[in-house]
């Protein structure tokens, strides 16, 4: 067991060491530091992210910061892997965050730029201003699908609002509203 101990004080003074020296600007520290802790750095990661693309991103940002500011590194609050690590794990839940936020105002933004599809239905009874050919057609549904169809379409509410409103089941709401359509395409001409 004493020679676990020992293995591990000397590598721990020898990593902080290369600390020491990558402070200096001393590259050839720096490389070593790196074959010797940024495996470490990647499985963190990975473990953290889940993809290991993502994971070989911060663990190079990581590793970036290590060189860059060594200064950093305060031998009275830890090792030099613990140091490393931390970094390592905080960036990966940093890099986490970013990612969700971003799925997140990607969502918004489809949301937000969502028009309801557009039917050649209404659009050609609209314009063509004549009432009485529509009545005679919606004469022709059934009533449920008349009732399914008016509350979509001239009641402005959404398919789920309509089998909320009428007690139905989405899907069911959906056929009758598209079986509606479709015999009112057939009765207005509509292609």
């Amino acid at each position: 067991m004493t020679g676990t101990t020992t293995s591990r004080a000397d590598r721990a003074r020898r990593l902080a060491d290369l600390v020491a020296r990558v402070a200096t600007g001393d590259e050839a520290a720096f490389a070593d530091l790196y074959d010797a802790t940024a495996p470490m750095v990647h499985g963190t990661c990975v473990r953290v992210l889940r993809d290991p693309d993502l994971a070989a991103e911060v663990t190079q940002e990581v590793m970036i910061e290590v060189w860059t500011r060594p200064h950093r590194f305060d031998p009275s609050r830890g090792s030099v892997p613990a140091w490393i690590a931390t970094m390592a794990h905080r960036r990966a839940i940093d890099r986490v965050r970013a990612v969700q936020a971003q799925r997140d105002r990607d969502e918004v933004a489809g949301v937000r730029g969502y028009g309801r599809p557009y039917d050649d239905v209404s659009e050609s009874v609209e314009r063509s201003s004549d009432r009485e050919r529509l009545v005679s057609c919606l004469g022709t549904l059934t009533d449920v699908q008349r009732d399914a169809v008016e509350r979509a379409y001239f009641g402005g509410r959404t398919y789920r609002e309509v089998a909320h409103d009428l007690g139905a089941a989405l899907p069911t709401v959906k056929s009758r509203i598209r079986d509606g359509l479709a015999r009112l395409r057939t009765c207005l001409g509509v292609a």
